[in-house]
């Protein structure tokens, strides 16, 4: 049978990609093996739809008799298949699938998703395992019937081997500084004993490096006293405060002298100054915008809002969100798209006002990208959605709308209010016509402040000025929204890996917390690098290598002499390493004491009062317990739970002052305790129950 083999990354995917192309929607779903692939026809030429599960081949270290191990350097690799690794067996199925499915395909195409990652995955499947050489190319940024079909229609003959070579250097660079940097790191502590892996790479190394470098800046910060004078009175039977116009004064003497200066003066409106200004509509969202405002607005993270994304994509509810660019073009056919959100009821008034106009222009942002426009709704509507799903759904919708709105317009009134020669001022702002922010709802975070109606004389009643002293603030922690934002401004990793980056560092206990703080551990890796091997930690090479690898997809470098200038700068780096390795390895080994005493200490002995509460494993039991660290001259002891892992929080009982253990057992939610007390949920309902009692 000769048929045309179409290949998806994944099963929603293909199941999208037949229904789309079958005549009448008649679909065969057939299912063999654990794996499923769908049949129909299209114009009369049959045509199977088979997906893969995303990568179904990875790069890993060639092995034979000779091999030494877990050292480093190591470059000689090869692509094999993912379900020779044990966690992923599973997908071994989906790669039978494929393998039954080629032997008689009469053309393959390639339908994953149009970016350096889909483009690999389809090219390894279309080489490894349906032994050809190219293939046909569909290219498409929604799962909707029509984009499918053009996008089939138009495939093009040979697959997009620029996008595919650049994928392809892609992996081979990072796997080279993955692999290689985290084992030489590992090592290095392996030399005292210690077995714990470590990780870095050439864009986690720079990324923890930056926030590193915000942690010492916050340490560095010395607080300087500065005083500022405050005016609180009622104007026209409203409560104001104002300002003194000298803002922040340095010298106390001199804050002293403003406030001798308005005593037994009144203090009466000097000036009102009124300006009307335009807020032009946001861009439409590229993947890096969404991440930073679905952080701000939810506290999703960065992979979780991708994550997020990605199912919306595969329902073609949304277009697919990896993509960098703030363009809208026209032939996505907007007055299409918003008649058919105008069906949705929380858009109709919107996209029927949108429709009155005579013209529909999105407004667009400067960032481009060849393969995809901005994120935007496809108008299907959308069913069965979480309360996850339907916030970035909602969020992308009026995001795209808000693009065709006029500018809102606000307004804003300053108050200058004279004590004597001293002046103080107020200021309100209150949006007039809110066009675009009306459109963009629940989303739009703009603070009014209504100012009375007031003129020029006015006087302040009940006035009266003090001098507040304050202390200048160290600079913010990274939230996962602003590093984010950093990192595309230093090129630091791609759209679609950032999120990941963070994740990673999180996953390694390098950082911790949502106002990002880097953890012992962190710190003692940075510090070790940046003494001894700093390259490992500076962006610049990242960036020149992420630049070559744009050149690849131009075809003005092979991604051969990409991956051997990658090799040959990483052998001149582990080559410095290995000479340092003792001493790196000592500066680890500290910093993991450092890190494990932390992690064990849950407060102040309450007995002997010398002593520290710590954890400790019973090396002939293997049971935990807490004791006190002066044992056995103090024997204060207290149990813990034997079951599932335990982490010591920051967060202290509000009792005894001890710090709470949290615990999480397989299964089940993680729930806090306090080695005293007990449980503290159960403690503070039964205090609770106490309370009602009385």
């Amino acid at each position: 049978m000769n048929y045309t083999l179409i290949i998806s990354e994944k099963p929603n995917a293909a199941q999208r990609i037949a229904l789309a192309l079958a005549d009448n929607g008649k679909v065969e779903k057939v299912s063999k093996g654990g794996a499923s692939y769908f049949k129909l026809e299209c114009g009369t030429h049959p045509i199977i739809v088979v997906p893969a599960v995303g990568h179904l081949f990875v790069l890993d270290e060639k092995k034979d008799k000779k091999s030494r191990g877990w050292t480093y350097p190591v470059f000689d690799v090869e692509w094999r298949p993912t379900f020779k690794d044990k966690n992923n067996t599973w997908s071994k199925k989906y790669y039978d699938n494929i393998v039954r499915l080629s032997k008689d395909a009469g053309e393959v195409i390639s339908a994953c998703d149009y970016d350096i990652e889909g483009s690999t995955i389809a090219y390894n499947i279309i080489r490894f395992i349906c032994k050809r050489d190219d293939g046909k190319r569909m290219k498409f940024s929604t799962l909707t019937k029509n984009d499918i079909y053009e996008a089939y229609l138009n495939a093009t003959e040979h697959l997009d081997f620029p996008v595919i070579n650049a994928g392809i250097a892609r992996h081979h660079v990072d796997w080279f500084f993955g692999i290689n940097l985290s084992r030489a790191l590992t090592k290095a502590l392996q030399l005292y004993n210690i077995f714990k892996v470590l990780s870095t790479g050439r864009v986690q190394g720079p990324t923890l490096k930056l926030l590193y470098d915000r942690e010492k800046e916050i340490a560095a910060f010395v607080p300087k006293p500065f005083w500022q004078l405050e005016l609180k009175g009622v104007l026209k039977s409203a409560e104001i405060t104002a300002m003194h116009v000298s803002g922040q004064i340095w010298e106390k003497d001199k804050a002293e002298e403003i406030f001798r200066n308005c005593e037994g003066k009144d203090a009466i409106v000097s000036d009102v100054i009124k300006k009307k200004t335009k807020l032009k509509p946001p861009y439409p969202f590229d993947l890096t915008t969404l991440q930073r405002e679905s952080y701000n607005l939810f506290g999703y993270s960065p992979k979780q809002t991708l994550d997020i994304a990605q199912t919306l994509y595969e329902q073609a509810y949304i277009s697919y969100p990896r993509t960098s660019s703030q363009k809208l073009p026209a032939k996505l056919g907007h007055k299409n798209i918003i008649t058919k959100l105008s069906a949705q009821k929380e858009f109709d008034t919107i996209c029927m006002e949108i429709l009155s106009k005579g013209k529909i222009v999105p407004k667009e942002g400067p960032k481009k990208d060849p393969a995809h426009p901005a994120i935007y709704p496809t108008g299907n509507m959308p069913k069965d959605l979480n309360k996850y799903q339907k916030n970035i759904y909602e969020l992308v919708a009026r995001r795209y709308l808000a693009t065709f709105a006029e500018a809102a317009e606000r307004e804003s009134m300053k108050i200058v209010i004279g004590i004597g020669d001293e002046k103080f001022e107020t200021t309100g702002t209150t949006t007039v016509k809110p066009n675009w922010i009306a459109y963009y709802g629940r989303f739009a975070k703009f603070k009014e402040v209504q100012l009375p109606a007031i003129s020029k004389g006015d006087i302040v009643e009940k006035h009266k000025v003090s001098i507040l002293s304050k202390m200048t603030q160290p600079p913010k922690r990274y939230t996962q929204a602003s590093v984010l934002k950093k990192m595309e401004d230093l090129d630091l990793g791609t759209k679609a890996t950032r999120a990941q980056i963070l994740q990673t560092l999180y996953d390694r206990e390098y950082i911790k917390d949502a106002s990002i703080t880097v953890t012992t551990l962190g710190r003692v890796v940075i510090e070790s690098l940046e003494k001894y091997s700093p390259e490992i930690i500076s962006p610049d090479m990242t960036t020149k290598l992420d630049k070559e690898m744009e050149l690849i997809q131009e075809e003005k470098m092979s991604k051969d002499e990409v991956i051997e200038h990658a090799r040959t700068e990483l052998e001149k780096i582990l080559k410095k390493f290995k000479e340092k390795e003792k001493d790196i390895g000592t500066e680890l080994k500290q910093g993991f004491h450092e890190m494990e005493e932390k992690n064990r200490y849950i407060g102040q002995c309450d007995k002997c009062g010398e002593g520290r509460l710590i954890v400790i494993t019973s090396g002939k039991t293997g049971k935990r317990f807490v004791t006190c660290d002066r044992y056995p001259k103090c024997k204060n002891t207290f149990g813990l739970p034997q079951k599932g892992s335990y982490k010591i929080l920051e967060e202290k009982c509000k009792i005894c002052g001890l710090h709470l253990v949290e615990i999480k057992a397989r299964g089940k939610r993680p729930w806090k305790l306090c080695i005293k007390d007990g449980f503290v949920n159960k403690r503070s309902n039964d205090q609770k129950k106490d309370k009602e009692k009385k």
